[in-house]
């Protein structure tokens, strides 16, 4: 028996909030070409690194994502060589 895939009823614009800008995000942007978003509490990791890729125009390696404890959720982008996070992060305004 197989799982069934649902079909995310969220938007591109709906899934992402927006990008944080802390001292380990953009450690983390230098040496592992990660950046985190903070998207709404519904979204899978598949929603994510569908709407990065729309939204961006970047090839997503992984997704990693983390319910903090102040009630946010946030997710791990590690993006594919062939897209630096810091030229992303450079149009976002974070750089």
């Amino acid at each position: 028996m197989q799982a069934q895939k649902k079909e995310s009823k969220l938007d591109s614009h709906e899934v992402i909030k927006h990008p944080l800008a802390t001292e380990k995000v953009i450690r983390l942007m230098e040496v592992e070409n990660k950046l985190v978003f903070v998207v709404d509490k519904r979204a899978t990791k598949a929603d994510v690194k569908k709407a990065i890729e729309e939204l961006f125009k970047a090839k997503v390696k992984a997704v990693n994502t983390l319910n903090s404890v102040t009630g946010e959720k946030r997710a791990y982008v590690t993006f594919a060589k062939e897209s630096p996070a810091i030229d992303i992060a450079t149009s976002l305004g974070i750089m």
